[in-house]
């Protein structure tokens, strides 16, 4: 298989060698971070990732709401936000178990909501082997088979009032970190926050399920069975009214939008909130200065052309990295295409730990430390089915210019379903369509799709207009159909055979 990482380096050099040498493994006590920090100590790992929130809802973006997300944005002017970053699947078990296997769903068995392929190394495992203690909060049974993924230490939506009360997350990430103290091991710890996902704070789903909250889980899921955990969670401290958010330009400004938004910005407030008692954690515990952390979101917003799908907004996630004298604070990079695939090389790189062979995904640690990497000039996603196993397998290639989505399911009048047109806005869109026809035409698209979208992301970030019928970009076409047929035929995608006859009909 041809990694990529190897793709990367031979469309920018032409030679048939890895994009840079890879760093020879050295035990964790001897890695890169702790040397530059001038620590005996080996470098920790906190993944912070949130769930269903757009690239662009943090005030430091843009922000969807006033005062939406201060932690987040204060974690970003601490340490290096990528611009352009990118999940590789936007929707949350393929997308997590992209990030903990460096491998693309079609090779790692994650294809939609199941099991990684018991031959596919992970993240965890290499950690595992180099003497780490492992910590999961939240989002448990999204990286599968639990064998796969050898916790230490775990807990899951039931703990933490159904994942979303901030001072839960506190209190375990307390006590994960004591635990690594006391275990005198280095520690990756993995806190996921349940918010924004739906249903969002103060729907009638979110009334519902904290009226009626789930029972305990069966016997041996969590490591606790008393029955006496906290199952539901608080309100937001901050709850948004609908003239107070920013309505995102691939959503008509409706009513019921905006009351949705609203609801979708508590619950991203809450996240935030998350985010900052986890945080609060580690700075308690005296590891923050030899710990790297790592916060995004698995994929874009639950809302019609976002999540589950692979459009701008789809994938885009909000990536900030905050390496404590390594990098320097209030970092931006507007100009590197990071993924998902790329997350597990990055950390083995980070800890100077081998890689497990026939990885997809390409480090970017060079990145890390400001220097240039070849063949950071596009990404490319994918996606494959829903939670419910309804297939819509779809394909992207995009730039800073142009966005190419492949629709193998377009035109064939399947219908598509999800959980983002459920809720408050989908509806909406289809009451207003009635009387616009340009609403109509939208709404038309969102259903069932065309085989093939362009969109210039330079000008049409919404993706509002496609190109892909406009005689003035025929060319822009063909070139994009390549590139993505290229990239198929060599990650050996099962969907390149019937792309074939669209790129060279």
């Amino acid at each position: 298989m041809m990694t990529r990482c190897f793709l990367l380096a031979a469309a920018a050099t032409g030679l048939a060698t890895s994009l840079f040498a890879q760093i020879p493994p050295a035990p964790p006590s001897q890695t890169q971070g702790s040397q530059s920090l001038g620590l005996s100590a080996p470098l920790n790992i906190l993944l912070i990732t949130v769930d269903d929130m757009n690239y662009d809802t943090p005030n430091i973006v843009r922000g969807v709401a006033p005062d939406v997300t201060p932690n987040i944005d204060a974690l970003a002017k601490s340490g290096l936000r990528f611009v352009n970053s990118h999940v590789t699947v936007a929707v949350c078990q393929p997308s997590r178990q992209t990030l903990m296997t460096g491998r693309y769903p079609h090779h790692s068995g994650s294809v939609g909501f199941y099991p990684i392929n018991k031959d596919c190394p992970t993240l965890q495992e290499s950690l595992k082997a180099a003497g780490y203690d492992l910590g999961i909060l939240g989002k448990v049974g999204h990286l599968a088979p639990p064998e796969k993924f050898p916790w230490d230490y775990q807990h899951d939506a039931y703990d933490l009032g159904m994942g979303r009360d901030p001072s839960m997350y506190y209190k375990y990430a307390n006590e994960f970190l004591a635990k690594a103290k006391a275990d005198k091991k280095p520690f990756f710890l993995m806190a996921n926050s349940h918010d924004p996902h739906r249903p969002f704070a103060g729907s009638v789903g979110d009334k519902n399920a904290n009226e009626h909250p789930a029972a305990p889980p069966a016997p041996g899921v969590i490591d606790k069975g008393d029955g006496s955990r906290p199952n539901k969670h608080p309100d937001p401290t901050r709850i948004y009214k609908p003239e107070e958010v920013q309505v995102p330009g691939f959503l008509p400004d409706l009513p019921k939008v905006r009351e949705e938004l609203a609801q979708y910005a508590s619950s991203c407030h809450r996240a935030d909130e998350t985010v900052g008692q986890v945080l609060k954690a580690l700075h308690e515990s005296g590891l923050e200065d030899n710990t790297v952390v790592f916060f995004l979101s698995d994929n874009g917003m639950s809302f019609p052309f976002a999540k589950s799908n692979c459009y701008l907004t789809s994938t885009r996630t909000p990536l900030i990295i905050r390496w404590p004298g390594r990098i320097k604070p209030g970092t931006v990079d507007s100009q590197n295409f990071v993924a998902g695939i790329d997350f597990m090389p990055t950390i083995l790189d980070i800890l100077h730990l081998q890689k497990p062979a026939n990885m997809d995904g390409c480090s970017y640690l060079p990145l890390l430390d400001g220097q240039k990497q070849d063949g950071r000039d596009h990404v490319f996603t994918v996606y494959n089915e829903t939670a419910a196993r309804n297939s819509y397998p779809m394909r992207c290639c995009q730039d800073a210019h142009f966005g190419y989505i492949y629709n193998q399911w377009g035109g064939t009048g399947k219908e598509y379903k999800a959980d983002n047109i459920t809720g408050l806005s989908f509806p909406a869109m289809q009451e207003a369509a009635k009387t616009d026809p340009n609403l109509a035409k939208r709404v038309e698209l969102y259903l069932h799709r065309t085989p093939e979208e362009l969109y210039d992301l330079q000008h049409d970030p919404a993706c509002l207009h496609n190109l892909i019928n406009d005689p003035a970009y025929k060319s822009t076409v063909a070139s994009y159909r390549q590139q993505l047929l290229t990239w198929m035929r060599d990650v050996k995608d099962p969907y390149a055979v019937p792309f074939e006859k669209i790129a060279h009909p």
